[in-house]
């Protein structure tokens, strides 16, 4: 073989290696981006576990505050059916609302409050809530390098080719993303 036929095997060698590792590295990236909003749907079926629990809890105490039960319970069934992360994203806001009216009601009784039921899993709701901010925090840092991947070059040609599409970050909007105050 002559010098210019080792050098293109080389370069095509090269090439296909490179091409190799780039997709690799998209597939890897889109199944970390998987993970962390498995993650987040852990903490969230979680708390949605939680929620009928506390609901019954305080019902014992405030039988007479139906509404805001109902809402509770609207918001925590629209949340288990949310597929998309926009649509979670917006469900988990509207459940985040609906459990701070639930928390409001329950300031105005003061056996409940003293309640180790109630305190425990206000404490396990705490616990959640941070669960789920912390995983959201993970999510949106595994799109962002995932979607940094997809858009730089040379990632982008690849990613194009092969059909990988940027993910979407788990937005939140102002005021939400705090945690709701469950201490008394």
């Amino acid at each position: 073989m002559d010098l210019i036929t080792i050098i293109i095997i080389a370069i095509i060698l090269i090439i296909i290696i490179a091409v190799i590792v780039l997709y690799n590295g998209l597939v890897t990236s889109r199944n970390k981006v998987k993970n962390s909003w498995a993650q987040i749907e852990v903490q969230l079926n979680r708390r949605a576990d939680l929620i009928p629990n506390l609901v019954e809890t305080v019902k014992g105490y405030a039988s007479h505050e139906e509404g805001v039960f109902t809402k509770v319970t609207e918001a925590r069934a629209g949340l288990m059916k949310a597929n998309t992360v926009s649509d979670m994203a917006d469900a988990n806001n509207n459940l985040t609302e609906t459990l701070k009216s639930l928390f409001a009601v329950a300031e105005n009784y003061p056996e409940l409050k003293a309640n180790e039921n109630f305190i425990n899993l206000q404490n396990q709701l705490e616990e959640t809530e941070d669960k789920i901010a912390y995983s959201r925090q993970f999510y949106n840092d595994t799109v962002m390098m995932f979607n940094n991947k997809c858009e730089t070059f040379p990632g982008n040609i690849f990613a194009g080719i092969f059909g990988f599409k940027t993910a979407d970050f788990f937005n939140a909007p102002e005021g939400a993303a705090t945690v709701p105050k469950v201490e008394f």
